[in-house]
C-alpha cells in the first residue's frame, strides 16, 4: 500500500504557499541549531537531506557554500519517518535532496514523482556501493510475511554508512551532486571531499588494526544493521530481529540467540540509542552477559547531538565497544 496516499492528497495546496517562498524553512520537527544558518548569503545551496548520516554529510561536503536540513527529526527513528505536505512542499524550493536509498527512505521515490521542482538534484549517495542481502521479514501464523509496509528493505541492507570505504563513495556521490548544482563551487567541493576521504581512509585502518588482532568475531546485535561494518572487519553479526529496529522476536527467536550467546560465550549483548534496551537486557540476564550500545548511527540522541559527536566520533565509540566486547 503506497504510504505517501494522504500526504499526497493534500500536499498540492502546500505546494502554492511553497512558490511564493524565498526559501524553504526546515522541515516540520527540525532544530533550528540543524541548519547551517547564514540569512546574509542566500546564493548557498539549499539542502535536504533524508536522516542523520546524509546531514553530516552533506554538510561536510559543503562546508560554508550550503544550508543543510535534517528532514528525520532528532531522536526519530529513520526507518519509520515519511514526510508530511509541509516537508514536500520545501523540497520545492530546494537545490539538493540526498537520500540513501537501498529501501532506507521507502517514501523517496513517491515524493520525487510528486513534486514539480525541475532544479532539484537528487543524489543517491549510496548508488556505486556493492549491496549486502537483507533478512526477509518474519512468517506468520499463516505463512505470510509479516510487514509492516517497508517490504523493500528485506532485500538489500541499507546500512552502508557503516564501512568507511562506503562512506568515500557516498561523499564522492554528494560532491558530484553539489557540483552539478553549484558548478562554481567545484574545487570548493572537492577540497572538503579530499580532506574527509583521508579521514575516512584513517578510521578504516584504525578498526582493521585494533579488531584483527582480537580472539572474538561474533556479536549479537539488536537487529540486521552492522552487515558492511562485519564484512570489512572479518566480524560476524547474529541479530535478534531483522532490518526494522522496533520490532521484537518472538519466543522462540529469543531461544535461539540465548543459545547462540552461551555455546559462543557472548559477554556482550548489544542494543542501539534509538530503540528500547529491554530485549537485549532480557538476553543478557540470561547469559550472564552485559548490555552495551552499539550505534548504528541512523540518529543521534539529543545528548550526543549537544555534545558535539558527528560520524566520525561515533564510529570510533564503536570502535570503543567492539573491542571491549572481543577480547
Amino acid at each position: 500500500m503506497n504510504k505517501l496516499c494522504p500526504v499526497l492528497a493534500i500536499v498540492c495546496a502546500a505546494l502554492l504557499l511553497a512558490a511564493g517562498c524565498a526559501a524553504p524553512a526546515a522541515p516540520a520537527g527540525q532544530p533550528a541549531a540543524a541548519v547551517n544558518e547564514d540569512e546574509s548569503q542566500t546564493a548557498k545551496l539549499s539542502v535536504y537531506a533524508t536522516f542523520y548520516p546524509m546531514y553530516d554529510f552533506a554538510r561536510k561536503i559543503g562546508g560554508e557554500r550550503v544550508n543543510v536540513a535534517n528532514m528525520t527529526p532528532a531522536g526519530m527513528e529513520p526507518h519509520d519517518w515519511e514526510p508530511a505536505a509541509v516537508d514536500l512542499a520545501a523540497l520545492e524550493n530546494a537545490d539538493v535532496l540526498v537520500f540513501n536509498g537501498l529501501g532506507m527512505e521507502h517514501w523517496v521515490n513517491d515524493a520525487l514523482a510528486a513534486l514539480s521542482n525541475e532544479k532539484l538534484v537528487a543524489v543517491q549517495a549510496s548508488s556505486g556501493v556493492a549491496p549486502l542481502a537483507g533478512i526477509p521479514e518474519a512468517e506468520g501464523e499463516d505463512g505470510e510475511e509479516e510487514g509492516d509496509g517497508h517490504e523493500d528493505e528485506g532485500e538489500f541492507d541499507p546500512h552502508v554508512w557503516l564501512d568507511p570505504r562506503n562512506v568515500k563513495l557516498e561523499m564522492a556521490n554528494i560532491r558530484d551532486a553539489f557540483i552539478s548544482a553549484d558548478p562554481e563551487g567545484a574545487s570548493y567541493y572537492e577540497e572538503n571531499y579530499n580532506k574527509y576521504a583521508a579521514e575516512l581512509d584513517a578510521l578504516d585502518q584504525e578498526f582493521r588494526d585494533t579488531l584483527s588482532p582480537l580472539p572474538g568475531k561474533d556479536i549479537i546485535v539488536a537487529h540486521q544493521a552492522f552487515a558492511y561494518l562485519c564484512a570489512a572487519y572479518g566480524l560476524t553479526q547474529t541479530p535478534i530481529e531483522g532490518l526494522a529496529a522496533d520490532s521484537e522476536p518472538d519466543p522462540a527467536r529469543m531461544a535461539e540467540i540465548i543459545e547462540f550467546a552461551e555455546e559462543h560465550e557472548i559477554t556482550v549483548i548489544f542494543f542501539e540509542e534509538l530503540v528500547s534496551p529491554k530485549v537485549a537486557e532480557t538476553i543478557a540476564e540470561a547469559v550472564g552477559a552485559r548490555t552495551d550500545t552499539l550505534n548504528p548511527l541512523e540518529g543521534l540522541s539529543d545528548e550526543e547531538a549537544a555534545a558535539g559527536d558527528d560520524y566520525f566520533s561515533v564510529m570510533r565509540q564503536n570502535l570503543t565497544a567492539l573491542a571491549a566486547a572481543l577480547q
